[in-house]
């Protein structure tokens, strides 16, 4: 089982304990995302104006939003990426083909 890791973070501006197997240095990076989010969410118009409910409603679905687009541009590159090594597993096969019949010749 991996060792629990602990760090102290900074969420919208309360500190908390995480506790988890990551490291503490991707601990942080994930308050540090979160708070980054919040503050770009600050930004918009109105936003402040909302009730902390309705803010940590926005935060959450703008979060779940940049997850699956991240998500569909994974799964395109991996499509991409399959295409790429049928093109390259063609060439190949060609390359081996030629040097084939120029061998018997």
């Amino acid at each position: 089982m991996a060792e629990k890791n602990y760090t102290e973070v900074t969420l919208l501006g309360k500190s908390y304990v995480l506790g988890g197997a990551e490291q503490e240095a991707y601990l942080q990076r994930v308050a540090t995302y979160v708070n980054g989010k919040a503050a770009e969410l600050a930004k918009t118009q109105g936003y402040l104006r909302q009730t902390e409910d309705f803010r940590y409603l926005t935060l959450i679905l703008n979060m779940a939003d940049d997850y699956f687009k991240a998500q569909a541009q994974v799964e395109e590159l991996t499509k991409k990426q399959a295409a790429l090594e049928q093109e390259l597993y063609s060439v190949k096969h060609e390359l081996v083909s030629s040097k084939i019949r120029h061998d018997e010749t």
